[in-house]
């Protein structure tokens, strides 16, 4: 009883990036501007899939599912990461608050496995054109979808609750600027060695097992556009990937680097920068990678623009 009275009471607070007040500053508005720009880029994209008749088709339904993942995970850790910046470590956060906010962040490991399910996509569509419309049913799609969203809820939640009983004792201050698994774990006045083996399986299960299918995926794809004939025909096929693969190139690096690599050679420095880069820069750029690397995504976007926008012209009033 007296541990788990501990272990309720505990608080975390997070270690400052700078204590010099105007670098906090330059580092809260850099973060901002960051985040609004995520919520910016992903609004747009999910507004664009929503109401342009021309992408209701299951890639870019995938890419609403992912625009929606991205910003709800972002949304789960710039809020409290801009409130720590700028209380420069004094910010205290609880053990329940803590524990919510990684399993949400392994929740949003869904993407990875979304990821998995649009290069299948694309897969169907370049190898068995004739056949996709009977394969990507939208029953197909939506039962993806959800078992996505639900393995990533089945792995998150008992590594959280295990974490969650750790016993927590001494000086709580997280080397990260939110509650990462690997630095909460760091923490504990315990034998976490089965901890830290759990996070290895589910890290596996949800990046190296996805990554696996994407690979197999686009080896069945570049055997059938090396097999076309036409010239634009491959081009067009290529083009039809080349942003899906820059994602995931992006989002596996980051994963791969944070969270499979063995704890004997983890750097909370290191953690600390990669997830900088995958918290605040990788949402930034998925919506411009598609909306670049894709003209019908470009299209839409400013169809959607064009629709926004009322320009009425003046009225001449004459005497």
């Amino acid at each position: 009883m007296e541990e788990q009275n501990q272990t309720g009471a505990v608080c975390f607070h997070f270690r400052p990036f700078s204590t010099d007040p105007t670098v906090a500053s330059l580092i809260f508005v850099a973060f901002l501007l960051l985040y609004l720009g995520s919520l910016t880029g992903n609004i747009t994209i999910g507004l664009t899939v929503w109401r342009d008749p021309s992408l209701r088709t299951p890639m870019y339904f995938f890419l609403f599912a992912l625009a929606m993942l991205e910003i709800a995970h972002a949304t789960n850790i710039a809020p409290l990461t801009l409130a720590g910046v700028l209380s420069m470590g004094k910010l205290l956060l609880s053990l329940p608050g803590c524990g919510a906010q990684m399993f949400f962040i392994l929740l949003g490991g869904s993407d990875c496995v979304l990821l998995a399910v649009m290069a299948y996509d694309r897969y169907v569509a370049i190898c068995h054109p004739l056949h996709y419309s009977r394969i990507m049913s939208w029953q197909l799609c939506g039962r993806m979808t959800l078992g996505s969203f639900g393995l990533g809820f089945l792995l998150a939640l008992p590594l959280t609750i295990l974490i969650c009983h750790l016993p927590f004792c001494g000086h709580n201050e997280i080397y990260h600027f939110f509650c990462d698994m690997p630095a909460v774990i760091r923490l504990a006045c315990a034998d976490t060695r089965v901890h830290e083996a759990a996070l290895y399986v589910i890290g596996v299960a949800a990046v190296a097992i996805s990554f696996l299918l994407i690979c197999v995926s686009y080896g069945c794809i570049v055997a059938t556009i090396m097999r076309m004939n036409s010239a634009s025909g491959k081009r067009r096929a290529f083009s039809t990937c080349s942003s899906h693969i820059m994602v995931v190139l992006l989002q596996y690096g980051c994963c791969t680097l944070i969270y499979l690599r063995p704890s004997s050679s983890y750097s909370p420095e290191e953690g600390r920068a990669l997830s900088v880069v995958y918290t605040f820069f990788s949402p930034v750029l998925n919506p411009l990678i598609y909306s670049i690397r894709n003209q019908e995504v470009t299209d839409a976007v400013r169809r959607l623009v064009a629709g926004m926008c009322w320009f009425r012209e003046p009225e001449l009033f004459l005497p």
